[in-house]
């Protein structure tokens, strides 16, 4: 648990948001929609 929170998380975060940076500074038109995905509502 220790190495998940203290190293993979982190880690992960830093490659998913270079990956988006960078997709970014190419033109791809990604937004926060594109993350979400399909809202689940309950009734």
């Amino acid at each position: 648990e220790n190495f998940l929170l203290s190293f993979s998380f982190p880690n992960f975060y830093f490659h998913v948001t270079t990956a988006y940076d960078l997709l970014r500074l190419r033109g791809v038109p990604l937004g926060k929609v594109d993350y979400l995905g399909q809202m689940r509502m309950k009734m």
